[in-house]
């Protein structure tokens, strides 16, 4: 695998009790080491930020992929959360799990790089399109 993870991702998790939830992350990646940031929309009730924005850490080795999720400021419920998937073999998709640290809350997540699908459409007609 040798797409390199830098660009822009929609995301979507579960988390029990509220469900679903979107998220927009920036992954840059350099020799195997993730950074990057997020932002999505605060989900717990009375809460006073409409958008909570988080840095991210971690790595890549082959098609697994773990980081920790930083909340800026953190507070409101949230502080850390460790994430831990596998990118698929285009690096179009990265899915798998997050977890509280030192809580059994977890759930799920997926992450689709933007413009990805877009481009295979494009590429996808075109080849359609008669020869002259």
């Amino acid at each position: 695998m040798t797409d390199n993870l830098t660009g822009v991702w929609d995301g979507t998790y579960v988390q029990p009790g509220v469900g679903m939830v979107t998220f927009l992350a920036t992954l840059i990646e350099s020799g195997g080491a993730l950074g990057g940031n997020v932002t999505e929309p605060c989900m717990t009730p009375r809460c006073p930020l409409s958008t909570h924005n988080a840095s991210i850490a971690g790595h890549r080795s082959g098609s697994a992929v773990s980081f920790v999720k930083r909340y800026e400021p953190p507070g409101y419920g949230y502080d850390t959360v460790h994430y831990e998937g596998s990118v698929n073999a285009d690096a179009t998709e990265i899915d798998g799990r997050w977890r509280l640290p030192g809580n059994a809350l977890s759930g799920t997540f997926l992450m689709v790089r933007s413009g990805k699908p877009a481009q295979s459409v494009v590429t996808e007609q075109q080849a359609k399109e008669p020869t002259r």
